[in-house]
């Protein structure tokens, strides 16, 4: 016997057809398999048993997951023909195994769709016998869709987590979670953690070793969400940790320390937040989220009004810590009280040439530790304020053991 493939597309897949260019004569109607059939096949007049199909999903099946394979078997003979097309043609991908007796999708199903199987298969002496079913998948009423953090492709400073972000709640943490990976070379102990029903976040215990290559992998397409919502597509993205920068500001000696790995590289003057009026600077591990040459420091975008002591001040080299509204910036009014006294509404003040190198020298998830303040970061304070939590209280987070 001969097989032949010709090749169609669906979603960028491929479909396998298996035909037999042996001609069969003398056929009568007649169909079989343990899944029934919606159309009549052939068999031969011969004597013997026709070849049965069997296909799952099962005909007439509705609300399938789009991950589901489909599988098509014959009992008592082997394949020539199998397809699996949707309602305008487009055909779905698969493999038959090497005796010709089963057939197995590789390409994906899509949502809300409806799909025919049309299989044929025939039996040694030559009885013939062929299967029509068809089946549909589920129907999301919303498709959720994962933003990653971070981009993919960058590198990043040694305290940035990875973070993915829901545009609808998910009701079920853990079967989300099941589908979230984080890979690390080298590895690196780490866990995801839920800061709420959208958002999940992965870090290490310990702050990323420089030069670690990661890669996540969010696997959302055919997870259910709860209430009618599913994932919308599985998203890759990989990025690369970079020198390990790591600051302390201290804010009973008014200095901060720059270290390049173990290496101190600078110590500056500073003035931290003052205790006056509750703006004390937050303790805690800060990350770099973001950098502005120019910069309008705007008090009211964080809640203090202008008539509560609020400000709106333009100024250079300010390097974002939280998104409370604590930056590292040049404060060339406060240099008389840098390493002296705390004056500021929470930044950390520097004199314009110790800001702008500091601004050149960070790179986004670089860490700025806070010490000798009694307010500590935390989920008030934005979004990535994760290496304030304990460990223990981290782990807890995590929806799966």
């Amino acid at each position: 016997m001969l097989f032949g493939a010709r090749v169609s597309s669906v979603r960028g897949a491929t479909v396998l057809l298996v035909s037999s260019l042996l001609m069969i004569a003398g056929c009568t109607a007649g169909s079989s398999g343990r899944n029934s059939s919606d159309s009549p096949g052939t068999t031969s007049a011969s004597q013997g048993a026709a070849p049965t199909i069997s296909v799952l999903p099962a005909t007439a099946a509705i609300g399938v997951v789009p991950t589901d394979h489909v599988s098509v078997e014959a009992t008592g003979g082997s394949l020539r023909s199998v397809s699996v097309v949707d309602a305008s043609g487009a055909a779905v991908a698969g493999d038959i195994s090497t005796d010709a007796t089963t057939w197995n999708s590789t390409g994906a199903l899509a949502y809300a769709a409806t799909y025919t199987v049309t299989a044929t298969a025939e039996s040694e002496d030559g009885q013939r016998t062929q299967q029509t079913s068809t089946f549909s998948t589920v129907a999301p009423t919303k498709l959720v869709f994962p933003s990653i953090g971070p981009l993919d492709g960058t590198t990043v400073g040694i305290g940035l987590p990875v973070r993915v972000y829901l545009d609808a709640p998910a009701t079920d943490r853990a079967e989300v979670q099941r589908h979230l990976t984080v890979t690390a070379t080298p590895p690196q102990e780490g866990s995801w953690s839920w800061l709420s029903d959208s958002e999940v976040h992965w870090r290490p215990k310990v702050y990323w070793q420089a030069g670690t290559q990661v890669t996540v992998d969010v696997n959302l397409f055919g997870v259910d969400f709860g209430a009618g919502a599913w994932g919308e597509e599985n998203r890759q993205i990989s990025f690369s940790v970079g020198a390990a920068h790591r600051t302390v500001a201290n804010a009973l000696t008014h200095q901060m320390q720059v270290f390049d790995g173990p290496n101190l590289v600078r110590t500056m003057p500073v003035s931290m937040g003052r205790a006056e009026g509750g703006f004390q600077t937050r303790g805690g591990a800060h990350v770099v989220i973001d950098k502005n040459r120019e910069k309008t420091m705007d008090s009211t975008t964080y809640g203090l009004a202008l008539d509560a002591g609020g400000y709106v001040t333009e100024v250079e080299y300010a390097t974002r810590i939280s998104n409370n509204g604590e930056f590292v910036h040049s404060a060339p009014w406060s240099i008389a009280d840098q390493g002296v006294r705390n004056v500021s509404h929470g930044c950390i003040n520097a004199s314009p040439e110790n800001a702008a190198w500091f601004f050149e020298f960070s790179q986004i998830g670089d860490i700025v530790e806070v010490v000798g303040t009694p307010v500590s970061l935390g989920p008030a304070d934005g979004d990535i304020y994760d290496w304030a939590v304990p460990w223990d209280q981290w782990l807890a987070g995590s929806a799966l053991p």
